[in-house]
Parts: structure tokens; C-alpha cells; sequence
């Protein structure tokens, strides 16, 4: 029995998306190679240095849209490689890995290790961005089980999403109820039309007002919701016109589902 039409093509597309890894990847090596061993390669001029970062920074930009929507495959056909991860210095990894590929915070060489060393320097490091970490009481000892990688993908499309939207602030609060890990993340955005806060959630989507102005294809809250979802999880947003808008994750810390 041959298969439906859409099912070619979605594998189609996942099998292009798949083959985009290598070349991706070739070109980003290249280009940490000119910058990082100028005795093999030559030194650059400041110039030079400068265009080759912002280069770099977009290119693992393409990199993490790619593994994005292919992780979004993989939860759709129920795949998942689970693991033993503490939550909360993933989420400031992701909140410095974000800023950095968005071009809002480049740490200098050495820096990134020395503010992931302690949760104290990460929540310096981020405040120096107007983004504003507040934590439960023993949420550093926390641990998951779960599906690290997707773990992030959700974290930072929810905060990529926030750094786009903010006029000044971001606010980011990690907690934990009843057995479950939450990320609630505030900006102090345009918000959104009460009317508006489900279809943002959906492929493709974006509010009428401000699509002429976004860069996206309304895939990254959509991606979001499927992979919370996928891990027994749920993505809410709350949001007043004019006053910003709040999304938070509620991801349980162990995965009761079947992984394959």
C-alpha cells in the first residue's frame, strides 16, 4: 500500500533538513578555525575578526533552526534520547548561548567558562543583558529526566521569542511544583490581543500588526508547544495589550513515556 502523497514530501523535507547538517557544519569549523588559530591561518584585522564573529553567530543561528525542526520530527514520531541533566544551569547556558548568537551579548575568550563556573556569575552575566533571573530556594540541586536537547529548544525559542519583543526587561523565573519543572518567562513587550494568544501557537501564524516587521516564518512558539507537549508538558502565556507578555513552562522532571 503506497503511502499518501504528504507523507513523501515530509520525508522529503526532513531528509533535505538532515543533509543541511554537513555542509553547516563545515562552515562554521572553517570560520572558528580563521579565528581561533591565526598561527596556522594568519592574524585578522579587528575589521576582519568583527564580520567573521557576526558570520559565525548566524551560521550556528541556521544551525539551531535546523536542529529545531528536526526535533520537532522526532517528538511528532514520538523519539526521544533522555538523560540525567540539572534544569536550571541548562536554562542560563541557553540564556547565554541566545544572546550570543542574537548578537546582544559576545562573551570575550575565556569569559563563558568563568560565568557558567557558579549560578551566581550566570545570573550577573545575564543581568548585565536586563534579563533578570530569580530562582526557588534548592532549585540548583534539581535534577530531570528528560530529553535534554529538546529541553533546550523549548527554553530558548520561548526566549528568543522575549528578546524580540522587550523594550528594556526581561523577566525569568525558575521554580518547581508537584513533581514538574517551570521556566516562566516575562518581557515587557506590545503583548498580545487576548484574541491573538492561540494562534501564535500555531505553524505559520503571526499577529496581523506585526508580521510586516518580524523576520520568522511563525514556527518557533508552534515548535515550542509540540516538543513541551511531546514530553508531557504544556506552554501557557498570559498577556495584557500593551503590557508585555509572560509564557511559562511546565515540564514534568521525569518522562513517563515509552523512549525509543
Amino acid at each position: 500500500m503506497l503511502e499518501p502523497d504528504g507523507f513523501f514530501r515530509e520525508l522529503e523535507i526532513e531528509f533535505l533538513l538532515h543533509e543541511l547538517k554537513d555542509p553547516i557544519s563545515i562552515i562554521e569549523t572553517g570560520m572558528r578555525s580563521l579565528l581561533e588559530k591565526p598561527e596556522k591561518y594568519g592574524d585578522l584585522s579587528a575589521r576582519q575578526a568583527k564580520t567573521l564573529r557576526r558570520t559565525l553567530r548566524n551560521t550556528r543561528k541556521v544551525r539551531d533552526m535546523v536542529n529545531g525542526l528536526l526535533e520537532i520530527g522526532r517528538s511528532e514520531a514520538g523519539r526521544f534520547v533522555c538523560r540525567r541533566f540539572s534544569p536550571a544551569p541548562t536554562v542560563f547556558a541557553v540564556v547565554l548561548d541566545a544572546l550570543e548568537i542574537m548578537g546582544k551579548y559576545i562573551p570575550e575568550p575565556g569569559k563563558m567558562d568563568e560565568n557558567a563556573q557558579t549560578i551566581s556569575a550566570m545570573q550577573a552575566a545575564c543581568a548585565t543583558q536586563q534579563i533578570f533571573v530569580t530562582l526557588d530556594s534548592g532549585i540548583e540541586q534539581v535534577e530531570m529526566l528528560q530529553d535534554e536537547v529538546k529541553f533546550r529548544q523549548i527554553v530558548g525559542n520561548l526566549l528568543k521569542n522575549a528578546l524580540f519583543h522587550r523594550k528594556d526587561r526581561i523577566d525569568l523565573q525558575l521554580t518547581t511544583c508537584d513533581g514538574a519543572f517551570c521556566v516562566e518567562i516575562a518581557d515587557d513587550g506590545p503583548g498580545i490581543e487576548p484574541e491573538h494568544q492561540q494562534m501564535i501557537f500555531q505553524r505559520y501564524a503571526q499577529v496581523a500588526e506585526t508580521a510586516s516587521s518580524r523576520k520568522g516564518h511563525g514556527l518557533g512558539l508552534a515548535g515550542a508547544l509540540i516538543l513541551a507537549r511531546s514530553l508531557g508538558g504544556d506552554i501557557v502565556v498570559s498577556s495584557v495589550k500593551g503590557r508585555g507578555a509572560t509564557f511559562s513552562l511546565n515540564l514534568p522532571c521525569t518522562l513517563e513515556r515509552e523512549i525509543l
